[in-house]
């Protein structure tokens, strides 16, 4: 990742980002070898968890070059079984995409199996398209087959004199359409042809493109910002009003809205008028995978949701005790109080990027004014520090129960967006 200093922060190395994503681009053709659609990967992740799955398609939609990355075509997507439940999903326009679908993990029973219709079905309905995997082809998954609009044929692992057999019986029981997938010879291409098969991918057509998708991240204090702003029901002249502060958060706004992959049949101009076809649920999952993919390699993965806890546990803590904007106040200090993690500098130089209230200040840097005892209280929840606990619920006249229960309300409400970091 290469990075560009912000002159609003001295020293610093990572407010406003040039990020280097990899995406692997594959074809697959039809029987004239013509393009019929594209199977994105993330180069980028060492491992694929629902985390990957959102920042792949997230940083195929920012990319400057979308239109070139897939045009009007169909991307299929590898996703894991946790993503299917991302909000990432909600972002894209379903007709556009084909989720493939990997088989249970190991060990998974016949009822996980058939559970997992359930969430497949609720995508169909959505309208996305669906791809398996010969493994769909099995007793176990017999209750998947209606769903499929796409079989995979795995050439490497489908002996030649099976294919017939296999072929005929897709054809039989399925409305599929069969790709013969990893096709790496003319005859084996010759000889699903002859079968029926019409779709085809492999490296004797061509070996998947790698992609460095160059995207400009905002400044993470101001992401966080809107996130706050989203989350406390901002008008959309307030939201208008931050977009405009920023460039890059608003150029990275307009060019994700205008993309293929939202599915618009306008362009998107203003600020105003993408804020209003987002609307506040779709801005809030946005703005939080752009938080997340802003991340330096070297932030955990958990910084982001450790703050969105500890800003919901003080608002909160703050409800019943102090003014509407205190405690509005109380959920930025829980959401910045790890912005020097966040950003890989100190605490002061990331507070001097962003204009806020004085108290918030006070409590993040030393630990004074009103809402230094709820901050405080929120970190010996965290910690398990039973004596700072007991001695900061006394002082606030909050009963264990309460603080208890705001606790896990908090946890609660945060797993709600944690499927879109």
């Amino acid at each position: 990742m290469s990075t560009t200093p912000d002159s609003s922060l001295p020293g610093a190395t990572s407010t406003k980002t040039e990020a280097n994503a990899l995406v692997g681009r594959q074809a697959i053709l039809n029987e004239q070898r013509e393009v019929f659609g594209y199977e994105l990967f993330d180069r980028s992740a060492a491992s694929f968890t629902a985390a990957s799955d959102a920042a792949l398609l997230f940083n195929a939609l920012s990319y400057a070059g979308a239109e070139a990355l897939v045009g009007k075509k169909l991307v299929f997507i590898n996703t894991t079984h946790d993503g299917l439940s991302g909000g990432h999903l909600e972002l894209i326009a379903p007709e556009k995409v084909v989720l493939e679908v990997p088989p249970m993990p190991a060990g998974s029973c016949a009822f996980d199996i058939t559970a997992r219709c359930g969430v497949l079905g609720v995508l169909k309905e959505r309208g996305f398209r669906i791809a398996f995997d010969q493994h769909a082809l099995t007793k176990e998954y017999a209750s998947w087959l209606p769903l499929a609009d796409f079989i995979k044929l795995d050439m490497m692992h489908i002996k030649a004199e099976q294919l017939p057999a296999v072929v005929q019986f897709t054809q039989k029981y399925t409305k599929a359409h069969i790709v013969a997938e990893k096709v790496e010879t003319k005859e084996q291409f010759e000889c699903m042809k002859a079968l029926g098969v019409k779709l085809f991918q492999g490296y004797w057509f061509a070996k998947p493109d790698v992609i460095q998708a160059k995207t400009v991240r905002p400044n993470q204090a101001v992401i966080m910002q809107l996130l706050n702003l989203v989350r406390s029901q901002g008008s959309t002249a307030e939201i208008e009003a931050l977009l405009k502060k920023d460039p890059t958060l608003s150029f990275n706004l307009l060019r994700f809205i205008n993309s293929a992959g939202f599915g618009l049949s306008i362009e998107v101009t203003s600020f105003r008028h993408a804020v209003m076809i987002l609307g506040l649920k779709k801005l809030f999952r946005w703005a939080a995978l752009l938080l997340t993919t802003s991340r330096g390699s070297d932030t955990a993965p958990a910084v982001g949701q450790t703050a969105v806890v500890r800003g919901r546990l003080m608002e909160l803590l703050a409800a019943e005790m102090l003014t509407p904007e205190e405690v509005d106040n109380a959920f930025i200090v829980g959401m910045f109080s790890l912005l020097d993690s966040m950003l890989g500098i100190p605490m002061e130089m990331a507070l001097d990027a962003v204009a806020l209230p004085q108290s918030v200040r006070d409590a993040l840097l030393t630990r004074t004014g009103v809402l230094a005892p709820f901050l405080e209280l929120t970190l010996a929840c965290e910690q398990g520090d039973d004596d700072n606990f007991a001695r900061l619920t006394d002082a606030l006249h909050l009963s264990n129960h309460q603080v208890n229960w705001a606790h896990l309300q908090a946890l609660a409400w945060a797993e709600t967006f944690d499927d879109m970091n």
